[in-house]
């Protein structure tokens, strides 16, 4: 990937890898938990091979990206990570783009897609519609998805949190086998993203996410208007591609009418077998496809 670039972007100095030409498609990648932009070191350069200009952030907690005043809580709820990547946008003056991502940066995509669809020419969102429901959030899973969330339930203690900043390597490579049990990457893969996890806000980031979407931690003020939006489960206007991995060993695959009602737009729903649930780096040119078949049709 080309040097990064960092611009102040609300309250953080976000790091991001831009390739492609200035003037073509913009393009939003989003990384999820716990990945970072390497996620998309085959899919950036396809898109940019074709005319789009391709702008892949670390999000907060992650990687050279920093808070800009130590005084800002550090969360990860689902509201800051929707406002960073529109405050992003309004700092690169991108009034519109495709945004795709998954886990965390799918999260950010629909967030954005739902609540500003004028500044979301297209959406790729793996496991389709993510933007949790937090007010449902206790209420049971069957056996098998509970088991699937052990971790969640890990970081809900301080034993957790503990455990994520004494192993955080060892931890999260542990998530990738069990998330994408049929995906054979190797240790040098592994080890160019691991790095990312060193960033001095991670722990905090990630046990806020994982305990603010339980409601067992309060939310940074600054965003609770637009987590009294989400809450309303606001439904996706723009026209979308969704993914679920058929090996997906975090969010099982569904079939495409489980979040038909969330999305009033034009949606192809596609389940992918073989891969797991970082599908762009899993299967990097079906994502990128994906992401040209948007920009496309906006080009048409």
């Amino acid at each position: 990937m080309t040097p990064l670039r960092e611009i102040a972007a609300g309250p953080l100095s976000i790091a991001f890898h831009e390739t492609g030409p200035a003037s073509g498609s913009p393009v939003f990648l989003m990384h999820g938990f716990p990945y970072d932009i390497h996620a998309y070191e085959e899919v950036a350069p396809m898109l940019a091979a074709a005319g789009c200009r391709v702008i892949v952030p670390y999000l907060r907690g992650y990687g050279p990206t920093r808070f800009l005043d130590a005084a800002t809580p550090r969360s990860g709820e689902q509201a800051a990570l929707g406002a960073d990547l529109l405050a992003l946008m309004d700092a690169l003056a991108v009034p519109r783009a495709v945004l795709a991502g998954y886990d965390w940066g799918g999260r950010a995509a629909c967030v954005v897609a739902a609540l500003w669809p004028q500044r979301c020419a297209g959406l790729v969102s793996c496991n389709s519609y993510n933007i949790q429901d937090i007010a449902k959030a206790m209420r049971p899973l069957d056996p098998s998805g509970e088991h699937s969330l052990w971790y969640q339930y890990y970081f809900h203690s301080e034993r957790g949190r503990a455990g994520l900043a004494q192993h955080r390597r060892e931890f999260n490579r542990l998530l990738w086998r069990l998330w994408s049990p049929t995906w054979p990457f190797d240790d040098a893969t592994y080890e160019r993203t691991a790095p990312a996890f060193d960033n001095p806000d991670f722990v905090d980031v990630v046990i806020q996410s994982y305990r603010h979407r339980f409601g067992l931690a309060a939310g940074d003020p600054a965003y609770a208007g637009i987590e009294a939006r989400l809450a309303a489960q606001p439904v996706i206007t723009v026209p979308a591609i969704t993914f679920d991995g058929a090996d997906d060993g975090v969010r099982p695959p569904a079939p495409a009418q489980a979040h038909a009602r969330q999305f009033s737009g034009p949606r192809s729903h596609r389940v992918v077998p073989g891969v797991g649930h970082n599908v762009p780096q899993e299967a990097p040119r079906l994502f990128a496809d994906a992401v040209l078949e948007l920009v496309s049709s906006l080009r048409a």
